[in-house]
C-alpha cells in the first residue's frame, strides 16, 4: 500500500495576528459546526483513494484548530478512521494557541489518538506578544503547557519567532533559553517575514519603520545563536528552522521535504498525489519530471542531511551529477554546498543564503 500523510485545515482563530497571511479568521459557533460537518463529509469522500493507502501521519493545522470543541475534533477523527487505514504508530499533531484549551478539551483530544501538540507561543515576553497581536500572555502559555503535560502529552512542539520589531539579540537569546528550560521535545524557530496584505506590511513593508526591525546582521546572529543555545540543551537542528530532541523530529514535516504523498482536506489545503499538486477543490496539475527534480532538490536541501544521490537516481533514472553537476560544483566552490559521497547538503554559510542556493536548482 502507498504511504500517505493527511493534512486537515481548520481556518478559524479567535483573532488574526498582525503578521499572519494564512487562510484563517474569526468565526461563530454555527460556522465552526457547519464547517466540521462539511469537512467530515469531504473526508469520507476519499474512500476510493483510501483503499490503496496507509496513513503514516496526520497534521491538523490552521488557523487555530483548538478553537474546535473536543467533540468536534472527535467527529473529524471518526471520519478519518472510518475512511482511512491509520498506522498504529502514526504521528498525529494538532496545532493550538495558549488560552484556547482546558483539561477537558485536552483529554478529549487524547482520546482522538492525537499524540503530538504544536503550541504557538512565538515569544516569552508579553511586550513582544502584544506587538505581534497575539491573544495570549506567556503566563497563559505556561498554563496550557503544564496542562498538556498533566494530560499525558509526551511530544510537544513550541513555536518561537525571531526578528520581531524592537527585539534585540539578547531578547531572542532569553526567549530560547526560557523555552529550552521547559524541555519540550521540539522547537520551531522561525524569523518573522513581513507579508503583503497583513497589518505588519502596512506598518513595516517597503522599508517603512525599518529602524524598528532587527538589521540583517542581527538577524544572522539570531540564527547562529539559535543553534548554539539549543544544542546545549540537547536539541539537534534537523531542518533549517526546526530543532528536536533525539527521536522527536516532526515526521509529518519531513514527509513534505522528502515529497511523501499527502492529501490536504479543508479550505485552502494543498495536496501532492501521483506527482500532481493541487489546492483543495481544484483540478490536479501534473508536475513535469524537471519540476519533480527541482522540488527534490530545493525541498530536500532544507534538511540538514541534504539530498541523497542514490535516492535521486532511483527516482529519476538519472544521476544528480548529470542533471545538476555544474550547479553543485559552483555552489561547492563558493562554500555554500558540501558534496559528499552520497548526500549533497548546505554548509553553515549556505544556510545563511539558502534561498539563493535553492533557486540555483531551478531548471
Amino acid at each position: 500500500m502507498r504511504l500517505l500523510e493527511l493534512y486537515i485545515h481548520i481556518p478559524f482563530c479567535k483573532k488574526k495576528c498582525k503578521y499572519c497571511d494564512f487562510l484563517s479568521g474569526p468565526s461563530t459557533a454555527d460556522e465552526r459546526e457547519s464547517y466540521v460537518k462539511s469537512l467530515c463529509q469531504d473526508i469520507r469522500s476519499y474512500a476510493h483513494l483510501a483503499k490503496a493507502c496507509r496513513v503514516i501521519s496526520i497534521f491538523v493545522g490552521g488557523g487555530t484548530p483548538s478553537t474546535l470543541t473536543a467533540f468536534q475534533m472527535q467527529q473529524i477523527f471518526s471520519a478519518v478512521r472510518d475512511t482511512f487505514v491509520v498506522e498504529e504508530n502514526a504521528e498525529i499533531t494538532v496545532e493550538m494557541n495558549p488560552g484556547t484549551v482546558d483539561r477537558e478539551k485536552l483529554s478529549g483530544y487524547k482520546k482522538c489518538g492525537i499524540n503530538r501538540l504544536s503550541i504557538g507561543l512565538q515569544s516569552t515576553k508579553n511586550r513582544e506578544l502584544q506587538i505581534l497581536g497575539r491573544i495570549h500572555t506567556y503566563e497563559e502559555f505556561l498554563e496550557t503547557y503544564h496542562m498538556a503535560r498533566a494530560e499525558g502529552f509526551e511530544n510537544i512542539n513550541v513555536d518561537l519567532m525571531s526578528a520581531i520589531p524592537g527585539q534585540s539579540l539578547t531578547d531572542w537569546e532569553e526567549n530560547l533559553k526560557t523555552v529550552a528550560e521547559l524541555a519540550p521535545e521540539h522547537i520551531s524557530a522561525y524569523s518573522l517575514i513581513v507579508e503583503e496584505g497583513t497589518p505588519f506590511y502596512e506598518e513595516y513593508g517597503e522599508g517603512r519603520h525599518a529602524d524598528e526591525l532587527p538589521d540583517e546582521e542581527t538577524e544572522r546572529k539570531m540564527y547562529w545563536r539559535t543553534k548554539e543555545i539549543l544544542s546545549k540543551y540537547g536539541y539537534e537542528r534537523y531542518e533549517i528552522s526546526n530543532y528536536a530532541k533525539p527521536g522527536y523530529a516532526c515526521r509529518h514535516n519531513i514527509g513534505y521535504w522528502e515529497r511523501t504523498e499527502y492529501l490536504g482536506i479543508g479550505t485552502g489545503a494543498a495536496s501532492l498525489i501521483n506527482n500532481s499538486r493541487f489546492n483543495y477543490g481544484e483540478e490536479p496539475e501534473k508536475l513535469t519530471v524537471s519540476a519533480q527534480m527541482e522540488e527534490t532538490m530545493f525541498l530536500g536541501l532544507r534538511m540538514m542531511k541534504g539530498v541523497s544521490k542514490i535516492e535521486f537516481l532511483k527516482m529519476y533514472g538519472e544521476s544528480m551529477e548529470n542533471v545538476y553537476g555544474n550547479v553543485i560544483r559552483d555552489m561547492e566552490q563558493k562554500g555554500l554546498l558540501e558534496d559528499g559521497e552520497d548526500f549533497v547538503k548546505l554548509t553553515d554559510r549556505g544556510i545563511d543564503v539558502s534561498n539563493y542556493v535553492m533557486s540555483e536548482f531551478l531548471l
